[in-house]
């Protein structure tokens, strides 16, 4: 999810679910980047592995093919909040715990 801020409990909550919540840079928006949210989001570079606060590559294409590049924080804000998200949320880290 990007959005242009979290309070504290949606991001954990974000977070707890095993969702990525993104943060558009200090003054970006939607609007400033002439985005509409209909688009095909790409993120890159996920596959190195995550780090709390880093900054990630996202392109949006709109269905007439145009695409935009910007860069949003990742809103992990600790290696917890990694792990759930490794795990794909609290429950699932739970089960295979509790499995192992």
């Amino acid at each position: 999810m990007i959005a242009e801020s979290f309070e504290r409990i949606h991001r954990s909550n974000l977070v707890g679910m095993g969702i990525l919540p993104l943060e558009f840079l200090p003054g970006e928006s939607l609007r400033s980047l002439g985005l509409s949210g209909t688009e095909a989001f790409t993120i890159r570079g996920l596959a190195a592995g995550l780090q709390p606060g880093q900054r990630i590559e996202v392109e949006a294409t709109a269905a007439e093919g145009g695409a935009k590049q910007f860069t949003v924080v990742c809103r992990l804000d600790n290696q917890t909040d990694v792990e759930y998200l490794r795990h794909g949320g609290v429950l699932p880290m739970v089960l295979r715990q509790l499995m192992a």
